[in-house]
């Protein structure tokens, strides 16, 4: 039985809350550098009066976090990347399209044992997602594509392990509520479900 990445993140963070739990303290700042993927659930959802099966790829980025903490092991975090681009499929027409998206999220994040060498955390937030450079190919080459921004609410889940005194390897999952509704040709087809969860490591400064 396949576990979704934040469900593996979780378990593992629950797996060392037993050691003694510091604080990262207020005031404190983070910067990460990495690179994650934006993983599309497997049902997208269909379109034009559900005749239309849509699936959407996945894909890889460079991205970048800030946090800073309000409190002793309570931060405030912003994710950003270069844009993300996914190609779109209707099933029995194959690729049709393909759009660029930018997801800044905002998160709230608790860390335990933030004193230690391994640091697990759990937050959630609120994501928007801005989609742009829509294409259209196949089937559709020709046609005008628009993709709606999406506001959704996003949760996130992870563990920093010390490498050094000021550096960290960070290992988290996200799940992201994102859905756009889609018109060609500006006649409204109906709603993509993407609700992806990303997933990947990033190198973690604190300052």
């Amino acid at each position: 039985m396949r576990m979704h990445p934040i469900t593996c993140t979780l378990a593992l963070a629950v797996a060392t809350f037993a050691t003694p739990v510091l604080a990262q303290s207020q005031g404190e700042w983070t910067l990460g550098v990495g690179a994650h993927v934006v993983d599309p659930k497997s049902d997208n959802g269909s379109l034009a009066g559900g005749t239309l099966d849509v699936e959407v790829d996945d894909n890889v980025r460079p991205t970048i976090t800030f946090e800073y903490f309000l409190r002793d092991n309570l931060g405030i975090e912003v994710l950003a990347s270069l844009p993300f681009e996914h190609d779109i499929a209707i099933d029995g027409l194959g690729t049709v399209g393909s759009t660029r998206h930018l997801p800044p999220t905002v998160s709230l994040q608790y860390h335990f044992n933030g004193g230690g060498t391994v640091r697990p955390f759990v937050g959630a937030g609120v994501n928007y997602t801005t989609f742009f450079s829509e294409d259209t190919r196949g089937a559709l080459a020709g046609s005008d594509l628009e993709l709606d921004g999406s506001w959704g609410a996003a949760a996130h889940a992870g563990i920093d392990f010390d490498v050094g005194e000021r550096g960290a390897i960070r290992v988290d999952a996200r799940w992201i509520d994102i859905d756009t509704d889609v018109r060609l040709d500006g006649a409204d087809l109906g709603t993509v479900d993407i609700d992806p969860f990303i997933y990947g490591v990033a190198y973690v400064f604190r300052f």
